[in-house]
């Protein structure tokens, strides 16, 4: 399918949707009720969590040494000693910040999984995005030239509060540009939007923009990534697809620390969205510390035993 190509957001209604909040509270609260994932089908479905990380470091004090065993992690993230047969799989990427990016693919490349694992940087002057637009376009593609094939840009999130939208598509549509090849996963900062409408609508001028991944949050934030969000977002990708027969990704941030949190996030995406989202090209989780999570509790509850 051919994507739609948008000029201006003229070029789509955006004003014409209301968002309740109670209800949405509420809709989230029938999705987990209604489709709980039974003991004997978790631990398949923590494995396919496995696959759809982005495990991430991003500390003012990271290292070529620890980035370096970080994608030692993501390559073989279950330990050998207690690895079932069947279980030969690798995160979905490693995302650090710029600087860092030759030292996850210089160690893809001598582990030969260049090819199976993205290698994902914030950009655009991250976590605030308060930056001039000229340096954080340069910085894309320094990025960019460093390696990385996907590029999570952060929005100036200044611009939703004060309904700039025509500036913030514009600047998205910039940050694509620059881009070139990588894929683009633009940053709401869902937490400091103020509503729910302003997140739907800055999903849906991302979506328009270009982007190829839509993320809830840097992280860094007092909110991240929250279901009922979750679920607004959804919802923005479900309709920009009818509208366009083009399919974007999603990728939660922030705050996803436990294996109930993980299982909550897969049921919210395969109900809303169906399975042909739940591949590491629609969906990833940002995540420093959930894989360790998983792996402990699948050690707990003897899902994974020796072979």
């Amino acid at each position: 399918m051919v994507r739609a190509i948008f000029e201006t957001i003229d070029d789509m209604p955006l004003d014409n949707t209301f968002i309740n909040k109670s209800n949405v509270d509420s809709q989230v609260k029938s999705i987990l009720y209604n489709n709980v994932v039974s003991p004997k089908d978790e631990r398949a479905w923590l494995m396919k969590a496995i696959t759809l990380i982005d495990l991430t470091t991003l500390s003012g004090d990271d290292t070529s040494s620890n980035v370096r065993r970080l994608c030692r992690k993501a390559a073989y993230p279950i330990p050998i000693d207690i690895m079932n047969p069947s279980d030969n799989l690798h995160t979905a990427a490693v995302c650090v910040y710029p600087t860092k990016v030759p030292d996850v693919c210089t160690a893809l490349k001598a582990m030969k999984l260049e090819k199976n694992i993205q290698v994902a940087a914030v950009a655009t002057g991250f976590p605030s995005g308060l930056y001039p637009l000229a340096t954080r376009l340069e910085e894309i593609r320094m990025t960019v030239g460093y390696g990385a094939t996907e590029i999570d840009v952060v929005i100036d999130r200044s611009l939703v509060l004060t309904g700039e939208w025509e500036t913030l598509f514009n600047e998205i549509q910039q940050m694509k540009k620059a881009c070139g090849s990588a894929h683009l996963k633009v940053i709401l900062g869902v937490g400091e939007l103020g509503t729910y409408y302003n997140v739907y609508k800055a999903s849906m001028i991302a979506m328009m923009a270009g982007a190829d991944f839509i993320k809830t949050s840097t992280g860094k934030e007092a909110v991240n990534a929250t279901l009922p969000i979750g679920l607004v977002m959804c919802r923005a990708i479900r309709r920009y697809y009818q509208m366009t027969g083009h399919k974007v990704g999603l990728k939660p941030a922030g705050g996803i620390k436990t294996v109930q949190d993980t299982l909550n996030w897969l049921v919210l995406l395969y109900t809303e969205l169906g399975p042909d989202w739940l591949t590491p090209a629609l969906f990833r989780i940002g995540a420093s510390s959930l894989l360790d999570v998983i792996i402990n509790h699948l050690k707990s509850t003897n899902q994974i035993s020796c072979s």
